[in-house]
């Protein structure tokens, strides 16, 4: 709908919202122990911003702007992705862009079609591109990728709104992945530092 310069001055203004939402609702210093095992200074909960309303639009105007634009669905693991995944889906309908939104079960469903990927049916093949909260390793991410090839769609790119710098962008580069982030941890703890000023 918008588009040439005024596009890319609104992408610059939400993408500082959401950075200040992060900063405000989600990151967190102490002494925390992640889903990966690793013990860490601070957490990000970033539920706190994919399913706040403000968050959930600015995410899914500026992951929508970051998708390949041969992407035919974005997916992700249960729970943390779903929100992310339903935001982009609504918000590609709004553009005139209509993507849909898979998501991936930690385990296959006990009953009816036991399936692990629940949404539309694509054809074999589909482009899907992997969304995630924050990646610290990027093992989680990678249990929807393989999860989706499994299924047979065609899966080379996961991106995630935080990226925590603790190995997840080169384990993907490692397995042939491409991989971006909206923002990388140390611009939140900066902003965070000057939000408290």
């Amino acid at each position: 709908m918008t588009s040439g310069i005024k596009s890319s001055s609104d992408l610059t203004s939400l993408r500082q919202q959401l950075l200040d939402l992060f900063c405000q609702l989600a990151y967190q210093s102490g002494d925390f122990v992640l889903s990966s095992g690793q013990k860490s200074s601070y957490y990000i909960n970033g539920k706190q911003v994919t399913l706040h309303p403000q968050g959930a639009l600015a995410i899914g105007r500026l992951l929508l702007s970051m998708l390949p634009e041969d992407t035919q669905a974005v997916a992700g693991l249960t729970l943390g992705a779903d929100p992310i995944v339903s935001a982009v889906s609504v918000i590609s309908a709004l553009e005139n862009r209509p993507i849909p939104a898979l998501i991936v079960r930690k385990e296959a469903k006990g009953h009816g079609t036991k399936a692990y990927v629940e949404g539309p049916n694509l054809p074999d093949g589909a482009k899907v591109v992997v969304l995630e909260d924050v990646v610290t390793t990027g093992q989680s991410a990678m249990k929807a990728v393989e999860r989706l090839r499994q299924a047979g769609y065609t899966v080379e790119e996961v991106i995630s709104l935080v990226d925590r710098k603790q190995g997840g962008e080169e384990f993907y580069q490692s397995v042939g992945l491409k991989f971006s982030a909206v923002f990388g941890i140390e611009e939140i703890q900066e902003r965070d530092k000057q939000l408290k000023v």
